[in-house]
């Protein structure tokens, strides 16, 4: 199968291509590195030639709603134009636990992104995933202040993202399902706790500040509840976490 990772050299993009090639699909990422410019559709259609599957990882992280509606609006809508073009039979987007509860840009872009996707003429599937375990580390470079890194008071239910990218890549082997159940960690944790830890592990030597945020960033902290969910490894069943 040829699967074609919009985003492909992000965070999670990396991992899935790794994982479609580990199981042998061949595989293409979209990306500027790639010669595909996925903000105004240079060179995607050539690049989607023959392929069955677009995994779209793609992110940005602006909490501008313009901006972020902009991006997540603009690049599925030249994701599905092209690929609907090519001959793509599914469409696997990545998107956020909880994107429906919270009123901030970025999440509108996300939700934007959802309704183009489930509007578009492409069969698709939707993963919304929580907060990767990697979060806790950039959380440490937020706002430095010397030796001090202020982090924010947040519950997160943390998945690793090689796990997500495990899931998307089995969804693009199973064909369109619409919104599947939501991939989160198996524990409710706070970030504070999880930054320091990874200080710890890390030699960082990072005095962690908790802080807790103001207005709609302060309510994006807030619990994390997915009463779809599914769990990553070691969790043995689904509940929901508040």
């Amino acid at each position: 199968m040829r699967i074609a990772v919009a985003g492909g050299t992000g965070l999670v993009g990396r991992l899935v291509v790794d994982r479609a090639r580990e199981r042998g699909h061949d595989v293409v990422a979209l990306a500027r590195s790639e010669g595909v410019d996925l903000t105004t559709g240079a060179g995607l259609v050539d690049r989607l030639s023959g392929a069955d599957v677009v995994i779209d990882t793609t992110n940005h992280a602006s909490q501008k709603r313009s901006e972020a509606e902009a991006f997540f609006g603009g690049v599925t809508r030249w994701l599905l134009a092209a690929g609907s073009a090519a001959g793509v039979g599914h469409h696997v987007a990545l998107s956020i636990v909880g994107v429906d509860d919270v009123d901030t840009g970025y999440y509108a872009g996300k939700r934007l992104q959802e309704r183009i996707l489930a509007e578009g003429g492409v069969p698709w599937s939707v993963l919304r995933a929580t907060q990767f375990h990697e979060f806790a580390e950039q959380a440490l470079g937020f706002v430095r202040l010397g030796p001090f890194s202020l982090v924010p008071r947040m519950l997160s239910q943390p998945v690793a993202a090689r796990e997500v990218a495990e899931a998307l890549v089995d969804l693009a082997g199973s064909g369109p399902a619409g919104r599947v159940p939501d991939l989160a960690g198996p524990a409710v944790l706070e970030m504070v706790d999880l930054a320091r830890r990874v200080s710890r592990a890390r030699g960082l030597g990072r005095r962690v500040v908790p802080v807790r945020l103001p207005g709609a960033a302060g309510r994006r902290c807030g619990p994390v509840r997915s009463p779809r969910r599914r769990t990553g490894r070691g969790a043995r069943s689904p509940s929901t976490s508040g």
